[in-house]
């Protein structure tokens, strides 16, 4: 099986001056499940090469055993550091797309029309997508083929609103996970702030929050694999 890894290229935080980019554990801990499977790993973004890692992501209480594995790992940190351009990638050559989620991704590929058509494109194929943290938000100009948002009606979660209040951020993200599901038409749900949450609905899986990451990993090769 091959998947392939969408990564943020945006590395600013609004107008604050401070850095952010991906979520290490959102990284870390689907790379370790879809290599336990066997799985053929291909990292992209839409600048390629070295994405952007949010700094608090890797400060000593956002480690993980996931992370620190992560970061030992010489094959992963290669491929980390080589990213594919997001413009070059065929959804026809993979199975099933992940997107880890970080601040990031609200900035660049949530606005990436080429992010989108992969997306539509490898559900429309009958393969499935998994996103989690702020990666939902990067549905929001997803379109089913009749046009109508693809999230309208369908089961999804993500970051909650009051999880971008604990981290203090509501007034600098260009727009709120949450209530971007919920306008679109999803049928949004959420558990307490923090707690691991998966949500399915078909080819669609998508996670609350960094705790939901390891687990939104290992929904997606199930059902891979039952589906295989």
């Amino acid at each position: 099986m091959k998947v392939l890894v969408v990564l943020t290229s945006h590395d600013r935080l609004g107008d604050t001056g401070r850095a952010t980019g991906f979520w290490l554990e959102e990284l870390a801990a689907p790379y370790h499940r879809f290599k336990e499977a066997g799985w053929e790993i291909t990292l992209a973004s839409p600048k390629g090469g070295q994405p952007p890692l949010d700094p608090k992501s890797n400060e000593p209480d956002a480690q993980t055993d996931q992370t620190r594995r992560f970061e030992a790992d010489m094959e992963a940190m290669t491929a980390l550091a080589n990213t594919i351009r997001l413009d070059s990638v065929n959804a026809d050559d993979y199975d099933t797309v992940f997107y880890p989620g970080g601040h990031g991704p609200l900035w660049d590929l949530a606005e990436d029309a080429g992010s989108a058509r992969l997306i539509e494109t490898t559900l429309r194929a009958g393969k499935p997508v998994a996103l989690v943290c702020h990666a939902p938000g990067v549905l929001r100009h997803t379109r089913n083929e009749d046009g109508t948002p693809l999230v309208q009606g369908r089961k999804v979660t993500g970051f909650t609103n009051t999880e971008e209040e604990g981290v203090q951020l509501t007034e600098v993200v260009p727009f709120l996970v949450e209530d971007e599901l919920r306008k679109l038409g999803g049928n949004y749900t959420k558990q307490a702030d923090w707690q691991p949450y998966v949500v399915q609905d078909g080819l669609l899986i998508t996670g609350q929050n960094p705790a939901s990451s390891g687990p939104a990993a290992d929904a997606l090769v199930e059902f891979v694999s039952a589906n295989a």
